[in-house]
């Protein structure tokens, strides 16, 4: 059965890729005319409505790598800052399923120069164009808000059940530290029978002079 933490954490995972995906796609339809070109539809991309959304999803992808790798108190971090960033990136997408996009903002979005995917293609639209219709694209929103809620739901999993660390890795700090023990005792009791027993149990030559004082 899969740990708690490595569900989480795929979870967080594929809410990045979600996002990721839906910051490729339009959110915005945009019809506009200007007296040069005409009328023309273009797409305003989720990313370049919010510079956010690609940011975000980068950052969950960390997440879910670090919510596996990390020990407990580290996983348990991750999951705050996991669940923090996931309601915050939900932000842009659910402010345009319930209202209306600013038609100045989408103008000076569409008419800059990073509009375009293609750098060589310049803005979509010209600055004087007027816009005459704007249409949400429901899909891509809700593909956000359902990456958001999933890794949302992914990093309050980890932040509350971070699990345990791994046996072998308790085991090998319980030794590491029989170990330290061992040294320490021999600094202060090298010729005690006890000491000298322990010191070779824990695979320490006790006649090692740096161990001695």
């Amino acid at each position: 059965m899969a740990k708690t933490n490595v569900v989480a954490s795929l979870l967080v995972g594929v809410g990045a890729g979600a996002l990721w995906w839906a910051s490729r796609l339009s959110w915005i339809s945009v019809t506009a005319f200007d007296d040069k070109s005409g009328e023309k539809t273009v797409d305003l991309i989720g990313s370049l409505w919010s510079t956010e959304a690609t940011a975000v999803s980068l950052l969950l992808a960390a997440a879910c790598v670090a919510g596996i790798a990390l020990r407990r108190f580290g996983r348990r971090a991750v999951g705050v800052i996991a669940a923090l960033a996931a309601a915050g990136a939900a932000w842009a997408p659910m402010q345009l399923l319930l209202g209306e996009p600013d038609s100045a903002r989408v103008l000076g979005l569409l008419s800059s120069d990073n509009s375009s995917s293609h750098a060589d293609k310049g803005a979509l639209l010209s600055g004087w164009a007027e816009i005459s219709n704007m249409a949400v694209q429901v899909p891509a929103l809700s593909l956000a808000l359902i990456g958001c809620a999933v890794a949302l739901f992914g990093g309050v999993v980890l932040a509350l059940r971070p699990g345990v660390d791994g046996a072998k890795r308790s085991q090998y700090e319980r030794a590491q530290a029989r170990q330290d023990r061992v040294r320490q005792d021999l600094e202060t009791d090298p010729d005690s029978g006890r000491v000298l027993w322990d010191a070779i149990d824990a695979d320490i030559d006790p006649t090692d002079e740096d161990l001695r004082p």
